[in-house]
Order: structure tokens, then sequence, then C-alpha cells
């Protein structure tokens, strides 16, 4: 009988048996630090936390033992907001978020693995991501973090995800594109696509609700997509039982998204007290992504943004800063991206 092994011979023998002898155990449940601990690991599922004791060391004969002394031991971090298409290996934004799709896939198991070795082991992608990769990353192809993908962002005509130029007209192939978004106009066209996303493996659907730093045709206070068009799209997703979350900056474009439906805000950066009172009413959450923007205005990165997007950059930085502030002072739940030092997997800023 063929096996499992001969059928994806890429797969590995089972994980073993660890114990991670004496590591401070970081307990978020509690907001404490537990000194002395020895975790038990079977076939990569951790059994037991208990105080370290030198009989557990002797009940457990020939299991791989890892003195963490000096070492703290935490949860896998969550990354709520990234794009694994954006890969590295370009000096310019317009080229990360342009590449060839063959191109960004080839790298995309290289940042998977660097996201693992910073302690991410789940990442949510809120455009871009393919199935593909997280189906490999499930089989066991090469390792990389648990993926919750949006599939491709949805934007209106001259939208935060068309990434044609005012000299291109060229028409979007029906709304069907590679790279991070597809576009539709309408509501027929927005439910298809919403249920084109649904079937490619989408976990959530993201929608592009007002204008970003990185688009090339739109402004920041550009509102997106109709009331009828959003309203339409929430309910094809809640049909399939997921969520709508929508890129907005400005308080026009988060009242108008949480107004018709969306459960989450991705930026959020001109959030005022009046909209951080109605997000917790409506128990809408709040991504922000403040370390993007501060990344781009640094020197190290000084040329990456053209210089209409530089200036964009800036202005929502500083906003940003103040939106934080508010929706903590709100209670507004809040989804992390990453810090400093992991993969620049761009967010859609």
């Amino acid at each position: 009988m063929v096996s499992k092994a001969d059928i994806k011979p890429w797969l590995r023998p089972g994980a073993g048996s660890f114990i991670l002898h004496n590591a401070t155990v970081v307990d978020v449940a509690n907001g404490v630090t537990r000194d002395a601990q020895t975790v038990c690991i079977e076939n990569g599922r951790i059994t037991s936390i208990s105080k370290s004791e030198p009989s557990i060391l002797s009940s457990r004969p020939g299991t791989n033992v890892i003195d963490c002394t000096g070492l703290y031991l935490c949860p896998g971090l969550i990354d709520s907001h990234v794009h694994l298409i954006a890969v590295p290996g370009f000096n310019e934004l317009s080229q990360a978020f342009g590449n060839p799709e063959s191109v960004s896939l080839l790298r995309q198991p290289y940042v998977c693995a660097q996201m693992l070795h910073r302690g991410f082991t789940t990442v949510r992608d809120c455009g871009g991501a393919h199935a593909a990769i997280k189906e490999a990353i499930e089989d066991g192809v090469f390792p990389g973090p648990r993926l919750f993908i949006a599939g491709h962002a949805l934007s209106q005509s001259g939208g935060h995800a068309d990434f044609r130029n005012k000299h291109d007209h060229s028409a979007c192939c029906g709304g069907a594109t590679t790279g991070l978004g597809r576009v539709c106009n309408g509501i027929p066209q927005c439910m298809q696509a919403v249920r084109e996303e649904i079937r490619s493996g989408s976990d959530f659907i993201k929608i592009m609700g007002s204008g970003g730093v990185s688009s090339p045709t739109d402004k920041i206070d550009h509102l997106q997509f109709t009331g009828d068009e959003i309203k339409a799209m929430v309910q094809c997703a809640k049909n399939a039982g997921t969520y709508v979350t929508a890129h907005a900056y400005t308080p026009e474009a988060i009242q108008h998204c949480i107004e018709n439906g969306c459960k989450g805000i991705e930026h959020g950066n001109f959030l005022n007290e009046e909209l951080a009172a109605l997000m917790v009413k409506n128990d809408v959450f709040l991504t922000p992504t403040l370390i993007t923007y501060d990344q781009m205005a640094s020197s190290k990165w000084q040329g990456y943004l053209p210089p209409e997007s530089q200036s964009k950059n800036t202005e929502v930085l500083d906003a940003g800063l103040r939106a934080l502030g508010i929706a903590t002072k709100a209670g507004i739940d809040m989804l992390r991206d990453r810090p400093p030092g992991t993969p620049r997997c761009r967010s859609d800023s």
C-alpha cells in the first residue's frame, strides 16, 4: 500500500519528545512571568507546564532535554497585518508590490521562515497571499507560520488596490488580477468578487474603503465604494460565515465602513473620539500599522517611496500616533502589526 510519505515525500518524521527545562515562562493570560518552569512537548504539542523538579527528567529517559536556564519562553507572536506578496529584494515600493507573481511566490518561503525565527507563529495576510502558500505550510512543504488570508483585497477602479497609473488605460481583465488586489465596480461585481475570494480559500474579506499612501491615483481622503456596494460585500461574507475588514484612514471613511457593516478597520490613522465610541458600540476592531510608516520615514529607507507618497506617509504617521491613544482610551479591541526587525512584508499603507 502506498504510504503517506510516498505521496508527500517532503514529510519529516514526527517531532518526537522534548523537555524545555528550567525556563522562565511568560504567562500572558495572567500578565506574570513564572520562574523555573519545565515544559513537556510530545509530537509538537505542549502536554504540561509545571515547576521544574529533578524527578521530571528522570521519569522521561531518552527525551530530548533543552536547558533553558536564563531564557524566557512565551507563546507564539501574532502579526495581524502583512502582505506576503511584497517580498524583500526591491528598493522601491512600486517594485515590491508590482513584482511578477512567480518571483514573489519563490521568495515567500524565505519570508515565512524568517517570521518563525522571530517568534511569529500566526500571521494575518490582508491582501495578496494565495491558498497555495497557506496549504504548502500546512502540508509541511516548507516551514512557516499559521496563515489567515484575505486573498485579493477588493478595490474599486482607481482605488487603493488599483495600481494602474493615470496613463494606463488598459482594462482590469474583468476584475480578476494577479497581485495584491482585485478591482470590482457595482453591486453585481462586488458580490461576485467576494464569492470568488471565498471559493479560492480566503478566510476573511478585505476591502479598500479609502485612499492610501502607496496607491498612484487616489488621495488619502478619497471615499471608496458606495454604501450599497459595501453592504452587498458584507452580506456575501456573512453568508459564508466570515467578515469584512476595511482599509480606512479618514473619519469619513471609517464611519462609512462601520455603518455599512465592516467588522474591522485597518490603519484608522485619523480616528477621533466620536468614531472610537462608535467602534466600541458596534464591536469593530482596529489594526494599527504604525511601525510601517515609522520605518518608511527613516533615513534607512529614504527613496523607497516616491515624493508624493512620502508626504502622505508623514501625515498618517503623525495622526496615527494620536489615534492610537484615542483607541486605547476608548477600549477598542486592537490587533497588532509587526515590530521592528521582522521581514519587510509591507503594510498596504
